[in-house]
């Protein structure tokens, strides 16, 4: 027998949801990483040439640095989601995985709630630039087009902090992320590996 067939309806729903929601995400951010990294690449070579034998793309600047704030902002997210972000790995993985769980739960409270006040903060940074008017140099485009991104990925940072805290009310172990058990790493205290 499967082990979902023996959980209540409602504890199914609740994991088949969250899955859903990761599962979307994941799709939206690896896609834009993957475009950002695929554009930025082809951008400055291609401006590399036309300046060395033409004459320098004149929105090359511009695309590249809303790039990067696209794959920053981005990237963001996909590291909480895959637990890449900063941790004190040592102090928790010498922890009961009772207490580990219940410490990465008050870490990713802690941590959820600072990427919706940085949300909320950056709004309202977007909200003051879309009441300025500025606009870039060379594409004349408003300069909020390019600051969207960051209320974005603050925001879809605190769902995965959010996600976490879910993930390990549902599940039995401890989870760093939604999409990473947490796991202890032997091998590197004992010497061995290779």
């Amino acid at each position: 027998m499967r082990k979902d067939a023996i959980q209540p309806v409602p504890l199914r729903i609740v994991r088949k949801i969250n899955r859903i929601i990761g599962k979307g995400i994941n799709a939206v951010e690896v896609s834009v990483l993957v475009f950002c990294v695929a554009a930025l690449a082809v951008l400055l070579i291609a401006n590399v040439f036309a300046r060395t034998f033409f004459q320098s793309i004149y929105f090359a600047e511009e695309i590249s640095g809303f790039l990067v704030l696209l794959l920053t902002f981005t990237g963001l997210s996909y590291g909480v989601r895959r637990a890449r972000h900063i941790r004190m790995g040592a102090f928790l993985d010498h922890m009961p995985p009772k207490m580990e769980k219940v410490f990465i739960i008050i870490i990713s409270l802690v941590s959820a709630v600072v990427m919706a006040v940085m949300a909320w903060a950056s709004w309202q940074y977007l909200q003051n630039a879309m009441d300025m008017g500025h606009r870039t140099p060379a594409l004349r485009l408003p300069t909020w087009i390019f600051y969207i991104i960051i209320p974005v990925g603050f925001c879809l940072a605190s769902i995965q902090y959010l996600r976490t805290i879910l993930k390990n009310i549902l599940e039995p172990d401890p989870w760093l992320s939604p999409d990473q058990k947490s796991e202890y790493e032997k091998e590197g205290l004992e010497g061995g590996g290779r």
